[in-house]
């Protein structure tokens, strides 16, 4: 396994673009969304990452300032080179409903993307709840929050499950940034963290509603929202879902079982399927 790298919490701008780094991510950032583009972002990304041999980069992305570590993290390296091509369609649909009192809530929040970015387009009304499991990425998250303006966002340090209590929590040998509460077989070692079920934390949380959820749990999200739907009350069912797409892992079927409460697919991506409530 490699060998993980220790969090540098010192203050933002201490690892600032510069040199030949610097050039490899305007060049990476400027590339076109097409075929072509990507090919040429992903080599010169490859490139830099073996440059910073695990340094982090302290950049604006998505709207926000944020401190990337992009070696053994798929989700931070796609941050810091190519944010433009970060779930474009995902974040479009999540621009239609940002407001003055947005409430978002992101299930497995790795550094702060999707929260931050929320954060950024909604008000000082809003309630964003972002929880991460993975401690060494919960610290990045918290990280994150602090270099913003923004005082909507809470970061909870817990897994969600469909039970309460001490869960084990699968970590990848290869994307320190994935992790699960299904048994996993990416070697990459394991730790108990606690759980808590979404209708637990919403009611302690004093959450009403949800506008938006977005849910990406490396394959266990229909652990979370099948006991969910069926103990929630419906006014806590969110307008909109962005699920990570992992059908081949779920023992629930959730591409059937969403329309039964009322929700029509929306978005397909790559990464999510994106459901919104008829």
């Amino acid at each position: 396994m490699n060998k993980a790298i220790v969090n540098d919490l010192s203050p933002f701008g201490r690892h600032a673009p510069a040199g030949l780094a610097r050039a490899i991510l305007q060049l990476t950032r400027a590339c076109p969304a097409s075929w072509a583009g990507a090919r040429r972002a992903f080599v010169l990304r490859s490139l830099a990452v073996q440059l910073l041999g695990g340094r982090p980069l302290d950049v604006e992305a998505l709207g926000a300032r944020m401190r990337l570590y992009p070696t053994n993290n798929s989700c931070e390296k796609r941050l810091l080179f190519t944010p433009h091509y970060f779930d474009p369609a995902e974040r479009a649909l999540l621009m239609n409903i940002a407001s003055e009192d947005l409430h978002f809530v992101d299930i497995g929040a790795s550094a702060g993307p999707y929260a931050l970015f929320m954060a950024g387009l909604s008000g000082a009304r809003a309630q964003i709840l972002a929880i991460e499991p993975n401690p060494v990425i919960f610290e990045r998250l918290i990280y994150n929050i602090r270099q913003n303006p923004f005082a909507t966002v809470k970061a909870l340090d817990c897994a969600v499950a469909d039970r309460e209590g001490e869960i084990t929590l699968f970590l990848d040998a290869q994307n320190q940034g994935r992790t699960s509460v299904r048994i996993s077989d990416a070697q990459g070692g394991s730790l108990k963290v606690h759980a808590r079920t979404l209708n637990a934390i919403l009611m302690s949380e004093a959450y009403e509603r949800i506008d938006a959820l977005k849910i990406d749990v490396s394959g266990a999200e229909d652990v979370i929202l099948e006991p969910f739907f069926r103990e929630a009350a419906p006014q806590l069912w969110p307008q909109l879902i962005l699920c990570a797409r992992a059908s081949a892992g779920w023992s629930v079927d959730l591409e059937r079982m969403m329309p039964a409460y009322g929700y029509r697919e929306v978005l397909r991506s790559r990464e999510n399927i994106g459901w919104q409530r008829a």
